[in-house]
């Protein structure tokens, strides 16, 4: 396998022009992985998708647990489709805080899938599966709408205004995104400017040009826009000036041991530094400890949030701890 890997990975010139190819391969044995051609075939093709996931140019050997992989994916799949049509899913609210004064300056929305059977999925286990059959366009529209409704319901309800971020799947990030936008801002009455859209840097760097009218389109509208896990995806800083964005997101990669590897924290100040420089919002994700939250605050970070202050929280115990007046008679 190793060896058939090596030759198809050498490219091929083709009218002048080299033609880079890689493989990926799966392997079942009989007897022990199955008794009949048919099956040997099939965990074979179980395990050539199972490297693919795995980054390619690899070959994997089929495993039981595959299988189970397999059957619980398809049965996801399928309840996925009901699930939307049922309205089956939840936001959580995970709120960002002020490191000047730790005020409350807005809330990230994230989806859960409150299963019938199974109770509270999380959305590492069914986000990829919505990707892979473009259930993901439909379910993020949902999550937009939903969120827009929810800020505007707590703005009439308390009089204050809570600026709503969500997540972008790269599925949804195409030409239609901006009309969807458009159509839960309408719909819901909620002012563009308190909407954020977090959009990952590794998405960005996908079809720049297209994704720079896109971020235009939006920028248009009033929303604002934050790159999420920046720092991770090798983006160019001569295309991060032509991105119309507002904000930057601190990987928590980098966050997590910032107060104990000088590495880290020189990574997290220079993330500042070229934020501020931009005139960019600049937040960390994943803050997990005092120390954490001192040395960001040592190091200007404008904004965070992390289990330090609080898990992702149902709307109605956001509003118990965030917005109904402590003193007030319930």
């Amino acid at each position: 396998a190793q060896k058939i890997i090596q030759v198809l990975s050498e490219p091929y010139v083709i009218d002048g022009r080299a033609l880079n190819t890689s493989a990926s391969i799966g392997i079942s044995i009989y007897p022990n992985d199955a008794d009949d051609g048919a099956t040997l075939i099939r965990n074979a093709d179980m395990a050539m998708y199972f490297a693919k996931e795995h980054g390619r140019h690899n070959y994997q050997f089929f495993s039981e647990e595959m299988n189970a992989r397999a059957v619980e994916k398809l049965n996801l799949e399928s309840t996925l489709r009901h699930a939307i049509e049922n309205q089956e899913f939840e936001l959580y609210y995970h709120p960002k805080f002020s490191l000047k004064d730790d005020s409350l300056v807005g809330v990230e929305a994230l989806v859960r899938w409150r299963h019938p059977e199974l109770g509270i999925i999380a959305p590492g286990r069914f986000i990829p599966i919505a990707e892979e059959t473009g259930l993901i366009v439909p379910l993020g529209a949902w999550v937009v709408a939903r969120a827009c409704m929810q800020s505007v319901a707590w703005s009439n309800r308390y009089a204050i205004s809570v600026p709503m971020a969500v997540n972008l799947s790269v599925g949804q990030f195409n030409k239609s995104l901006p009309r969807t936008i458009h159509e839960a801002l309408t719909h819901s009455g909620l002012d563009a400017g308190g909407l954020e859209l977090e959009i990952t840097e590794s998405m960005l760097m996908k079809n720049v040009e297209e994704n720079i009218d896109i971020l235009r389109r939006l920028s248009d509208l009033g929303v604002r826009i934050a790159i999420d896990d920046f720092g991770t995806g090798y983006s160019s800083l001569a295309y991060l000036r032509r991105f119309r964005v507002d904000t930057l997101k601190i990987d928590q990669s980098f966050v997590r041991d910032a107060d104990t590897n000088l590495d880290d924290a020189a990574i997290i100040e220079a993330i500042i530094a070229l934020g501020h420089s931009l005139k960019l919002n600049v937040v960390a994700e994943g803050v997990e400890t005092v120390d954490q939250k001192r040395l960001l605050q040592d190091l200007k970070c404008d904004h965070c949030q992390g289990y330090l202050f609080c898990e992702p929280l149902p709307a109605g115990e956001f509003e118990s701890g965030y917005l109904y007046p402590q003193d007030a008679d319930r």
